[in-house]
């Protein structure tokens, strides 16, 4: 294959499914909105769940975005040194969000700060926002697309503690933002927490941490039995879908960590919404691929 039409086939690819995430949930986050649906017992609350599943079989039917705030459009790339088309990858990835912005549709929600413009195409100055790992020796890219809401992801939060407020400063950070911010951010929620030992590196974490699976644990085990403690306590708050009340408040808890200086300990808290539209593909050098997120999905002829 030509390298310019390799490009094209590779924008072509992220682009129909960066369209896709906003259409379709990611498979263990509808398996676990059905779950809560099946555990609820409140009248008011079951009928939201039934709501919530109506809008995806009607996204699926109409083709149309699920919700109509596509969000801002981010990606992590983990992408190995040796994939091919690695020196073109940020225009094909600018590009892709182009055509996914024309073809999905997705909302313009790209605007250019200080002069208050808005693009028309998602895309802009450092939008979408790339964050990068290269991967030493590996020829594959994969690839997580998030479409993080103004509503949910984009309003998280972060704090510099001192050492002796300890993890009970944590728990009492992340407890005091979800009696207020969790209300508006469209539960259950998946929340993505970052601990370590400045804010920008706890900020990247917790946005890390909501790629991850739902149900997934921190390898940690005092970490893991936080996330279990503080999923437990979230959802005593009673917050249910849409915040109209419910038996449980989120999908889940993921905490990302790293070591940190004694001296501080930093906490940051991003919340994915129950429309919790993130993918993950996974592209070999000849760019075939595999959807991890999205089973038995066709991206090749949208």
């Amino acid at each position: 294959m030509e390298k310019r039409e390799a490009l094209d086939q590779l924008t072509r690819l992220v682009a129909n499914f960066t369209g896709m995430v906003g259409k379709r949930l990611p498979d263990d986050v509808t398996a676990k909105l059905k779950e809560l649906s099946e555990e609820e017992t409140m009248p008011m609350a079951k009928m939201i769940y039934e709501a919530m599943e109506k809008n995806q079989q009607q996204a699926g039917e109409l083709n149309r975005p699920s919700c109509q705030d596509t969000g801002l459009i981010q990606m992590f790339v983990r992408v190995g040194s040796k994939f091919p088309y690695i020196d073109d990858l940020s225009t094909v990835l600018k590009e892709a969000v182009y055509k996914a912005t024309v073809e999905a549709p997705l909302r313009h929600n790209t605007v250019e700060t200080f002069d208050e413009v808005n693009t028309g195409t998602n895309t802009g100055t450092k939008s979408p926002w790339l964050y990068w790992d290269i991967i030493p020796g590996s020829d594959k890219l994969e690839l997580d697309v998030y479409m993080a809401g103004g509503g949910c992801s984009l309003p998280g939060q972060g704090k510099t503690l001192m050492p002796g407020e300890g993890y009970e400063g944590v728990v009492k950070f992340v407890l005091d933002i979800m009696t207020s911010y969790g209300l508006n951010a469209c539960p259950p929620l998946l929340l993505g927490i970052g601990i370590g030992t400045s804010i920008d590196s706890a900020a990247y974490m917790s946005k890390r941490a909501l790629m991850r699976p739902v149900g997934s644990h921190n390898e940690n085990p005092r970490a893991a039995q936080l996330e279990d403690d503080l999923a437990a306590a979230i959802d005593s708050i009673g917050l249910g879908p849409q915040g109209l009340r419910g038996s449980k408040s989120v999908m889940g808890v993921n905490i990302e960590n790293s070591s940190r200086h004694p001296s501080v300990i930093s906490v940051a808290l991003n919340v994915g919404c129950w429309a919790h539209r993130r993918g993950t593909i996974i592209f070999n050098s000849d760019l075939s691929y595999e959807m991890v997120t999205h089973k038995g999905v066709n991206i090749d002829n949208k």
